[in-house]
């Protein structure tokens, strides 16, 4: 891996997790409307801007082979299922005010991806792997007993997208097509809640004729232009490298929910950061302690 090729790596993986980071900012200029049509225009235009890029980029030979292969169809049905789960709870998070939920739920989410491999894959977890791993639960714990509930939001999200990431995994695909095969999963779905289960105003006309359904649009570039710069990061710089700069999002949430919009952080919530935050570094710190190791034994 040259110097130039590694320096392009972490300014694409710096763009997609910023870009990451700012999408509440998004989503509050669609609160007027309701969080599941939010996320089924977002799979409807995410779907329209993926298909622009497959063509624009030749990739339709690898997905013709791809729709002769059912099983893999149907984890990639499952996978659509859990992100777009995901999205319609990140977007009801932001626009209920539950932003700090979020950003705890994705600073957790690495953690649950640690205990997904112990379970599913057959990764064993290093002593300080397990700390870490504690050290989120009873951030968890303190949350259920101080607060006296579950942090839904944050479970929801940190699950979801750690199940997501177990099925794309065993899936294979790159990032693109298995957004396009998600996405066009899930589009028959979203058009018949949207015709047949609500008066959908995102269905109106007259709405893109103003800023609003325009903005509705932009939901197809705002989430395929930060994966796809993930993608071309993770090719550029080892995953291990790419982990690091997974924190730049959540991070970037959290300051916006106390800072922009003004989100109470009780003590008790303090408490709760700060055990994830610690499992977070240590689990960090033995991450980069493995990979230097790694290293070591190869030169």
């Amino acid at each position: 891996m040259s110097a130039t090729t590694a320096r392009h790596g972490v300014i694409l993986a710096l763009l997609a997790y910023a870009l990451w980071g700012v999408t509440p900012l998004y989503f509050k200029l669609l609160a007027s409307l309701p969080a599941s049509e939010i996320m089924g225009q977002r799979v409807l235009w995410s779907c329209v801007f993926a298909s622009l890029l497959i063509v624009l980029l030749r990739r339709g030979a690898a997905l013709s082979e791809l729709l002769r292969q059912p099983r893999r169809l149907l984890m990639l049905t499952a996978s659509g299922l859990l992100i777009g789960f995901n999205w319609l709870v990140f977007i009801w998070a932001v626009n209920n005010d539950q932003m700090l939920d979020a950003s705890l739920g994705y600073y957790i989410n690495p953690l649950v991806n640690v205990l997904l491999g112990l379970l599913f894959l057959g990764e064993r977890l290093r002593r300080l792997q397990w700390l870490a791993v504690l050290l989120a639960s009873a951030g968890v714990v303190l949350e259920l007993l101080k607060l006296g509930r579950m942090p839904w939001v944050a479970m929801a999200l940190a699950l979801s997208f750690g199940f997501y990431g177990l099925l794309r995994k065993k899936v294979a695909l790159d990032a693109l097509s298995g957004m396009w095969v998600e996405t066009a999963l899930l589009v028959p779905l979203v058009l018949i809640y949207l015709f047949f289960f609500i008066d959908a105003q995102t269905l109106s006309p007259a709405l893109y004729s103003g800023p609003l359904g325009w903005w509705l649009v932009a939901a197809g570039p705002v989430t395929m232009i930060p994966l796809m710069c993930f993608a071309a990061a993770a090719t550029r710089i080892p995953l291990s490298m790419l982990g690091f700069f997974q924190y730049i999002a959540p991070s970037m949430v959290f300051i916006q929910a106390v800072w922009l919009f003004g989100e109470a952080l009780t003590f008790e919530r303090v408490l709760t950061f700060i055990c994830i935050w610690t499992g977070l570094l240590i689990y960090s710190l033995d991450v980069w302690r493995a990979h230097r190791q790694s290293r070591l034994l190869q030169s």
